[in-house]
C-alpha cells in the first residue's frame, strides 16, 4: 500500500513561498524497495521542518529529489520559482549551488584544506551567494565560526581532518550556510554525536538560520528532535512504513 502526505505545510499566506512539491513519485522496485508520493507539500520561508524515519526508509532519496541528485517519475518540485524538472546538466549544478545548502551525513569535508577553506566551498560555485555577503568572505566565514563556537584564530587555518567530530559537523554546518541559500537540507547530521553533542550542534545550527528567506529540512531517525522543529513529517505518510510514534502537533 502506499500512503501520500495529503497536507499542505503553509505558515501565513504572506509569507512567499520557498519550496512548492506538487504530485512527485518516485520509487524503486522489488522486494527491498518503495513508492514515494507527495501529492502537494510546501514549505515558506522560515521553516523548520523535520523528516522523521527510521534507516532504510527513503529519507535520504527524498532529499536527493529535492537537491535535483534524482529525477521525480513523476510531478513538479520548485524552488525559489524554478520548477527543478526544467534543469539539467550545468544549470542544475549551478541552480544547486546558489539556493540549496546541503550538510551530509558522511560530512564530504575535504581533510586536507583548512576549516575556512572547507567553509568557503559553499561559495565557490555560486556567485549569488557570495553577492548576499554585507561583509568580505573572510569576515563572514569568521563570523560563521562564531556563531557555530569554532575559534577562529585556533581552528581556521587547522585541515579539517585534524578536527574532532563535533567540530567537523559544525564546519560542514557553516558550509551550507554561508551565503544564505534558500533551502538548506540536512540528512543525518547528528547520527555520530552523543545526547550533549546533538543538543549542542542544533542549538548552533537553528542560531545560523536566516529565519526570514531559508527553509530548514532535517532527516532523521531521533524522534526526541521533534520539539524543535516548526513541522514534522513522519516518512510513513510517504512510503507507508512503519510509523516511530505519533508525531502530530
Amino acid at each position: 500500500m502506499v500512503a501520500c502526505l495529503k497536507s499542505t505545510i503553509l505558515t501565513s499566506d504572506e509569507t512567499p513561498m520557498t519550496l512548492q512539491i506538487d504530485d512527485l513519485q518516485f520509487g524503486y522496485a522489488g522486494s527491498g524497495g518503495f513508492h514515494l508520493r507527495v501529492p502537494s507539500l510546501t514549505l515558506e520561508a522560515g521553516t523548520t521542518c523535520l523528516l522523521l524515519g527510521p534507516s532504510g526508509s527513503g529519507k535520504s532519496t527524498f532529499l536527493g529529489l529535492l537537491a535535483g541528485v534524482l529525477t521525480p517519475e513523476r510531478g513538479r518540485i520548485a524552488l525559489a520559482g524554478q520548477d527543478m524538472s526544467q534543469l539539467s546538466g550545468a544549470r542544475m549544478d549551478k541552480f544547486r549551488g546558489t539556493h540549496i545548502g546541503f550538510i551530509y551525513q558522511t560530512l564530504n569535508l575535504i581533510p586536507w584544506l583548512s576549516t575556512r577553506e572547507n567553509i568557503a566551498l559553499g561559495l565557490a560555485f555560486a556567485p549569488q551567494r557570495r553577492a548576499r555577503l554585507s561583509a568580505g568572505v573572510a569576515d563572514t566565514i569568521t563570523d560563521f565560526m562564531t556563531r557555530l563556537d569554532l575559534d577562529a584564530g585556533t581552528l581556521g587555518d587547522q585541515p579539517a581532518g585534524l578536527l574532532s567530530l563535533g567540530q567537523q559537523q559544525r564546519v560542514a554546518a557553516a558550509r551550507a550556510l554561508v551565503g544564505a541559500p534558500d533551502l538548506v537540507l540536512a540528512d543525518e547530521p547528528s547520527s555520530a554525536l552523543d545526547v550533549v553533542n546533538t543538543e549542542k550542534f542544533f542549538d548552533l545550527l537553528m542560531a545560523g538560520l536566516d529565519r526570514q528567506r531559508q527553509v530548514l529540512l532535517v532527516v532523521s531517525h531521533d524522534a526526541r528532535l521533534a520539539p524543535r522543529f516548526d513541522r514534522v513529517i513522519n516518512m510513513a505518510d510517504l512510503t507507508g512504513a512503519p510509523k516511530m510514534g505519533d508525531m502530530s502537533r
